[in-house]
Order: C-alpha cells, then sequence, then structure tokens
C-alpha cells in the first residue's frame, strides 16, 4: 500500500513470528491499516490478540517478520537501529498502562526529564509548563507522584509523553488500571489532544465501554485482523 496525504501511518501485510521452545508462535498474521493523520484510533483486542505486538512494530521498538510499516513514506523496518532510535526520540511517544514516573521526581521534573533523555535543551521550563497545562495540571506541577491520584498520573506520563511534541502517540492500555470514570477522563483527553494538537493518538484497549471514543478502529483476534480501520458511526 502507497501513503495518502491523510496517512499518518500505513500497515502492509505485516506478520510477526517468534520462535519458542518445539517451534513457532505467529502473533500477527498479514495485518493491513491506515492510520489516519490527528484522530484517535482505538486498537481493540483481548489479551493475546497481538495488540502489543503490533503496536511496538508501528513504535519502532519491535520489527516485523515480514511486511512494512510506512511513516512519511519511509519503510521504519529497514531503517538502522540508530535511525530507529532517532525516530523514537523525535516523531513518537509512549504511554503505557503502567505510569512508570520516577517517585523521587515531582510531575515538572518527571516531564523535564524526558527532555534531557531526547536531547532537548533549549525552552525546557516553557515546554514542560505548556504540557502539563495541557492535561490539566497546571497547578499539580510541584506534587510528587505519591500525592496525585492514578488518572493524575497517567495525566503526567500524558504530558510526558508529548513533550518532545511526537507526531505520534502509542498508547497501550493506558486506561487498564484505572475506575471507569478516571478511564473515561484520560480518554477525553486523547481525543482533545487529536483534534487540538493534530496529534495521531493509536490507543489499545479491550474495554468495550471505550469501543466509541475513536474516530477509527482496528480489531484483532488471535494475531488476525477482525474488522479493517474504519470510521466509527455516528
Amino acid at each position: 500500500m502507497e501513503m495518502k496525504k491523510e496517512d499518518a501511518i500505513v500497515i502492509s501485510h505485516v506478520n510477526r513470528i517468534f520462535s519458542i521452545p518445539g517451534g513457532e508462535f505467529q502473533a500477527l498474521k498479514d495485518i493491513n491499516a491506515r492510520i489516519p493523520t490527528g484522530a484517535l484510533t482505538i486498537l481493540k483486542g483481548r489479551s493475546g490478540s497481538g495488540k502489543t505486538t503490533l503496536l511496538n512494530i508501528i513504535g519502532a521498538l519491535d520489527k516485523p517478520t515480514s511486511g512494512k510499516v510506512l511513516l512519511d513514506g519511509v519503510d521504519i523496518c529497514t531503517l538502522s537501529e540508530k535511525e530507529r532510535e532517532r525516530l523514537r526520540r523525535t516523531k513518537v511517544g509512549f504511554v503505557f498502562q503502567s505510569v512508570s514516573l520516577i517517585p523521587t521526581m515531582n510531575a515538572f521534573q518527571n516531564v523535564e526529564f524526558s527532555l534531557r533523555l531526547a536531547g532537548i535543551r533549549e525552552n525546557r521550563q516553557k515546554r514542560v509548563e505548556e504540557c502539563l497545562k495541557m492535561v490539566g495540571l497546571g497547578k499539580r506541577m510541584q506534587h510528587m507522584p505519591a500525592e496525585l491520584s492514578g488518572g493524575e498520573q497517567q495525566r503526567v506520563a500524558i504530558a510526558r509523553a508529548l513533550a518532545h511534541r511526537p507526531r505520534i502517540l502509542l498508547a497501550d492500555e493506558p486506561t487498564a488500571e484505572l475506575d471507569s470514570a478516571m478511564a473515561a477522563e484520560v480518554t477525553r483527553l486523547f481525543q482533545e489532544m487529536a483534534a487540538k494538537q493534530q496529534v495521531t493518538i493509536l490507543m489499545t484497549t479491550h474495554d468495550m465501554g471505550l469501543m466509541d471514543a475513536g474516530s477509527m478502529v482496528l480489531e484483532l483476534e488471535n494475531g488476525q485482523q477482525v474488522e479493517n480501520v474504519g470510521e466509527q458511526s455516528t
């Protein structure tokens, strides 16, 4: 598949096979999808369906056994490890189920630390404040993780992921450990980010209550596509 103007990511005939004791396990089987720019796309499926494997490939954390993943018309699967690391630092942000905030750093310091790791030196304070205000934590910047609710900690993690201005945000079960109200709050934030910041967001979930949150959906079952990416009904 070739990229179209509205595509952020194109996934073409992606397969992923892992070697296991006694043979092989095919985690992904011929996945094809177009992820639209500036939209929240839901990647749904039960645990073990292949969602995280696909997310890791899109985020250049893993490579497919065969197939292509195009970003800006470039197959990221053919890049060197150094080029893939640069891609992760400049164009991709990650939010995981476990927020993994540094407990000895406050919210501001946690976000700033991500900019230090990315090698960004200019206007760090301004960018950190901007990101924390963006997620509604402008008045909680000096609070330690232990002083924040689960939803607030996840919002710090989102601010951290957005700090280096990625084009793509990959969120792997970011609401799994939150109650329904907090999960809805985080999902609404993703919707706002996509609409206002034109960040392309791909979020995995098996929560049926969040299926209508995205404008697009891709479903996996046992490593296979159940539904192609398509517009949600309204």
